[in-house]
């Protein structure tokens, strides 16, 4: 593993459109990061709620009545992948999330990790210069950091920038994020008891391509879908939809 920048992948399948998040509660959830992010709802339906941040990262929201939240740290109900955000005042950010309604999991200097009203783990990252609170990327636990970022850098057509230490990372304007994790329990969607607790909508020109493309580079189809998207599970068993 090194942690110089490989070569620019060819092209790529898709582009990220949203981090979809299941929840038991649409508008407590959409309230919560619309608040904390300061960004609009996009498109609102009876089970779906897209927000926009400031900085174009779009958070949407799912009814999932029946969800097992995330118990974290561990893997008997593990929260498989989450956000990482940036804030100048770090301390600040995290008391403006508490009032929201988040609650602290875990404090060093680097980070502060908290889970949203739905209980989904998210961190707040030190910067400076940062104005308010900004979206660093998405992370995904995993068994293999490097493996799982090597099948991203093929559908989102970004490079692997960093590959170190059981750690991997996309660049790009929306950087994708990789780490091992011991231990880790895949979702089995769409089975309740090893519910999926968020998963990646990527949009492509073309559906049919974009499928044979993505399980060309090691996805699985998955059931459901309709005449607009269709599910698959990448590598390591995230759940992630093609959009058109």
């Amino acid at each position: 593993m090194s942690d110089s920048p490989s070569a620019e992948p060819a092209g790529g399948v898709g582009t990220l459109d949203s981090v979809v998040l299941d929840v038991r509660n649409l508008g407590v959830e959409a309230d919560f990061w619309k608040a904390l992010t300061s960004g609009t709802v996009s498109s609102e339906s009876d089970d779906w709620i897209t927000v926009v941040t400031p900085d174009r990262w779009g958070i949407a929201f799912q009814l999932a009545p029946d969800l097992v939240p995330p118990q974290w740290p561990g893997q008997e109900h593990p929260q498989q992948a989450h956000l990482d955000l940036y804030a100048s005042d770090m301390a600040g950010a995290s008391a403006r999330a508490v009032e929201l309604g988040a609650t602290v999991l875990r404090e060093n200097e680097q980070w502060i990790t908290l889970a949203d009203p739905a209980g989904h783990p998210f961190d707040i990252c030190a910067k400076e210069g940062v104005d308010g609170v900004t979206v660093m990327g998405a992370t995904f636990d995993c068994p293999d950091a490097s493996a799982l970022a090597a099948f991203w850098s093929q559908v989102m057509g970004e490079p692997v920038t960093y590959d170190a230490d059981g750690v991997a990372m996309l660049g790009g304007d929306r950087p994708l994020l990789f780490q091992t994790v011991e231990g880790y329990n895949a979702p089995r969607w769409p089975d309740p008891a090893y519910p999926q607790q968020l998963h990646l909508d990527v949009e492509v020109p073309d559906l049919d391509a974009g499928e044979a493309a993505v399980l060309a580079a090691g996805a699985t189809r998955l059931p459901g879908g309709s005449s607009g998207f269709r599910v698959f599970a990448d590598p390591a068993g995230h759940p992630f939809c093609l959009v058109h």
